[in-house]
């Protein structure tokens, strides 16, 4: 039974989703703040979480941030706030999906099951991947230079793994971003830039090798 937080301060708004989801066969726990939220999220583990954006405690953009430091976990966001900036913001900070207040349970129920069938794809069992000195533990979302750990974010990780299972492939930003970030390109070229700059550092504190090359005009690969 896949478990799913509900993070929402209105009490008829998080119980409205809870018995919703739960008559849909979901495991269902609710937070009423971002500090509550933080606590349920360190302590358990969970499939998906939906996301309001205006809690007390931490925000809810905060919290996005925090668990994308070390999860890919699915979050739809829940939002009155319906400007395309704050959406494309949002999706900058790794929400997988954006639904604007008021909203329909059943629209709700159907993004539920489309970003779980998504994480399920990405978590059958894949063999390890390696290049030249580099290796990706899949299992364990663990990246090796030199036998060395290096601490990615999921987005860095995201990016490494498609430049692993290509090696030598030029892969365009557009490409990066549907993969890494599994929302259409929407021609923010630092995006993507910023990713690559980040894992190249990390990269050098452990060799001079250069593993990621830049080839101008179409984009990056691993060489």
């Amino acid at each position: 039974m896949k478990k799913i937080l509900i993070v929402e301060d209105d009490n008829s708004i998080n119980e409205m989703i809870r018995e919703s989801l739960l008559k849909s066969g979901y495991s269902c726990f609710s937070a009423f703040s971002g500090t509550e939220a933080r606590l349920l999220f360190h302590k358990e583990t969970y499939d998906l979480i939906i996301l309001d954006l205006m809690l007390p405690g931490i925000t809810g953009a905060e919290l996005l941030t925090e668990i994308r430091e070390s999860s890919n976990i699915p979050v739809i966001v829940l939002s009155a706030k319906d400007e395309l900036d704050t959406k494309v913001d949002l999706l900058k900070l790794g929400a997988n999906d954006y639904m604007t207040k008021p909203f329909e349970l059943k629209e709700l129920e159907a993004r539920v099951f489309v970003q779980l069938r998504n994480a399920a794809g990405k978590e059958k069992t894949e063999a390890d991947l390696e290049y030249k000195e580099l290796y990706l533990d899949v299992q364990k979302k663990q990246l090796f230079v030199c036998k060395k750990p290096v601490a990615l974010t999921a987005r860095e990780y995201h990016i490494m793994e498609l430049f692993l299972k290509y090696p030598e492939k030029v892969f365009s930003k557009n490409e990066l971003y549907e993969y890494a970030w599994e929302e259409y390109y929407i021609g923010e070229d630092k995006t993507i830039n910023v990713h690559i700059s980040n894992i190249r550092g990390k990269i050098k504190k452990i060799t001079e090798r250069e593993y990621i090359e830049t080839v101008w005009g179409l984009g990056f690969r691993l060489i």
